[in-house]
Order: structure tokens, then C-alpha cells, then sequence
């Protein structure tokens, strides 16, 4: 099992930016998939990016294409969520998560899952 803590949420104006972080312990990683998810109130939760550990290679919803960037730091076993031109309905709590293989596609599946952490945008 893999331990997943966030981090970086926050109050941020419309048209700001922030950084969310995951930090990943409990297992060697090398074969996983990390991925980072929302939920807004009253919604289900929702696909947002993905990247394998190894090769980094990265697969985003279409929603966030352009504005969210993924990417990881293999030393300090962390994910990241750069999110920019944020609006009001990026409000959410959003989660990390990782699954046990390479499948980079598949939106689904995800097998640990972090606390999450608030992200509020005011209009």
C-alpha cells in the first residue's frame, strides 16, 4: 500500500495559480501510475492528469489540457499539480492517487488515494 499526503491547496483569486503536491511513501514506485483527481460539492469525482513514475510520460483530461502541467520528482517521491488561470469552478477538493501499473490511460482503477486537499478559487 502506498501512503499519499497533499499538499499546496489554498484560497487563490480567479486567473491565479497554485501548486499541489503529492508526497508518496510506503512503496518503491517504479511501476506506478500517479494520477490527480477533484471533487467538486455535489459532483462526482473527476479525472484530472495522470503520470507513470518511470519515463513520465503524462495523459490529461481534455477539460485541463493547456492549463494543468503533471510532472513528478522521482528523489523526493512527489507529484505535482502546477494548475493555472484558475476560475471559480476549479473549486474542489482534489486527490492524488496511484495504481500499480503502467496504464497511463485508463482513469479508472486507482488503488491509493490521499486525504485530499481544499482548493478554493473566488470570482
Amino acid at each position: 500500500q502506498v501512503q499519499l499526503v497533499e499538499s499546496g491547496g489554498g484560497l487563490v483569486q480567479a486567473g491565479g495559480s497554485l501548486r499541489l503536491s503529492c508526497t508518496a511513501s510506503g512503496r518503491t514506485l517504479s511501476s506506478y501510475t500517479m494520477g490527480w483527481f477533484r471533487r467538486a460539492p455535489g459532483k462526482e469525482r473527476y479525472f484530472l492528469a495522470a503520470v507513470t513514475w518511470i519515463g513520465g510520460a503524462t495523459y490529461y483530461a481534455d477539460s485541463v489540457k493547456g492549463r494543468f502541467t503533471i510532472s513528478r520528482d522521482n528523489a523526493k517521491n512527489t507529484v505535482y499539480l502546477q494548475m493555472n488561470s484558475l476560475q471559480p469552478e476549479d473549486t474542489a477538493v482534489y486527490y492524488c492517487a496511484a495504481r500499480p501499473d503502467t496504464a497511463l490511460f485508463y482513469t479508472s482503477g486507482y488503488r491509493d488515494w490521499g486525504q485530499g486537499t481544499q482548493v478554493t478559487v473566488s470570482s
